[in-house]
């Protein structure tokens, strides 16, 4: 690849713009399209939580090391508390942060905005209300999720409560998922992150505000309704034709929590490398993100199973034992040979909602392609849909 041809990216989310400016510091011309008017859009302000348990290097140094800007607000979430079905309180801490609170979308101090900046910065030009159909010459994928296999839905709003976080674990509120509320400054993000039951997303909603409302005191001033889906899976190949996917668009994401900020950002890192390198994109993110990734499949297939007892069993063996939960956290996360024997079982009973979809046209300039979905020219679209 000449260093003055261009190189184009669908998508300007973290994926996409963490390989925009690893190709931007290389000294690389890069155009990114994003379909939407604004950075961040379909975020819209939603709190969320940047995970700082899966290695033991912490996450804003790991961000720093790679090249990409910490100059965005976070709340380090050392200390905060979870709540049973009946709902009895537990703190859950740790020795170290276990997730830093960050804002995504377009305002100021955002995750999103941050990346931007760093990429306009360097030289990136960033197209709004540019959506990718083709793609020709070298480029990347990073248009997001395909396939709802979680939905997260409630409020953002202003308040005068506390700084923190605070858990419900109970599947009348969050079906095999848990309910969750983050303030940081003034606002807050109170959701119902559900893995089922996506038709009856309202009475979750509801059922998660008033259990917060009773728990914690829960107080929203100007509340603004906000839901996301999420994609968990991991692909037989991230590549479409010659073009490397990444963040969401690949399926990359924690099967168990949902915590996929990381995966998102070191699979563009990785993608961009493999242009830089002359690598193989596949080989690369199997040897990083393969790992953890199976592993969280196994603690999603094993936490759909446990229910309340078992969520309140857990919260119990907590409080009894006084467990540093950063060094649980990091221990789930680890690809223990056992985990290793169970992945057969996970596989089978965790089904994503979305099929391996790819492309094995050599050369193909689409951005989305149905595996096996090619039309004799002339008749159809030569592929995607």
């Amino acid at each position: 690849m000449e260093q003055t041809e261009l190189i184009q990216i669908g998508g300007a989310g973290p994926a996409g713009l963490a390989a925009a400016i690893t190709l931007a510091r290389a000294g690389r011309r890069v155009l990114v399209h994003e379909a939407q008017s604004e950075v961040g859009h379909r975020f819209d302000g939603d709190f969320q939580g940047l995970e700082n348990w899966s290695t033991q290097q912490d996450a804003l140094e790991l961000l720093r090391e790679i090249g990409i800007t910490t100059e965005f607000a976070t709340s380090p979430c050392d200390r905060g508390y979870a709540f049973d079905a009946r709902g009895e309180r537990y703190e859950v801490a740790g020795s170290k942060t276990l997730f830093y609170m960050v804002e995504r979308g377009p305002g100021p101090e955002t995750l999103d905005t941050a990346l931007l900046e760093q990429a306009r910065g360097l030289g990136v030009e960033v197209r709004f209300n540019s959506r990718l159909d083709s793609l020709e010459g070298p480029g990347i994928l990073a248009a997001g999720p395909r396939a709802a296999d979680a939905i997260a839905v409630g409020y953002h709003f202003e308040t005068a409560m506390e700084d923190g976080f605070w858990v419900i674990l109970d599947d009348e509120l969050a079906p095999q998922g848990y309910a969750y509320l983050l303030v940081m400054n003034g606002r807050g993000t109170v959701k119902s992150c559900m893995f089922s039951g996506f038709k009856q997303e309202h009475l979750y909603v509801q059922r998660t505000v008033v259990a917060f409302q009773r728990l914690v005191g829960l107080e929203m001033v100007n509340p603004r309704p906000h839901g996301g889906a999420g994609n968990f899976h991991i692909p037989a190949r991230a590549v479409i034709g010659v073009h490397p996917v990444v963040g969401e668009e690949a399926g990359f994401q924690d099967f168990l929590w949902g915590f996929g900020m990381r995966y998102a950002i070191l699979s563009g890192l990785l993608a961009a490398r493999s242009l830089l390198e002359g690598k193989d994109y596949d080989l690369l993110w199997r040897r990083e993100l393969w790992p953890p990734m199976w592993s969280s499949m196994v603690n999603r297939a094993i936490f759909a199973m446990l229910g309340n007892k078992g969520y309140r069993w857990i919260l119990q063996k907590n409080r009894a034992r006084s467990w540093d939960m950063h060094r649980v956290f990091h221990g789930l996360y680890q690809p223990w040979p056992i985990k290793r024997l169970l992945l057969p079982w996970a596989r089978l009973r965790y089904r994503s909602q979305r099929r391996d979809e790819s492309c094995d046209h050599v050369n193909c300039t689409c951005v989305w392609c149905r595996h096996g979905d090619h039309r004799i020219a002339g008749t159809e679209k030569a592929c995607g849909s």
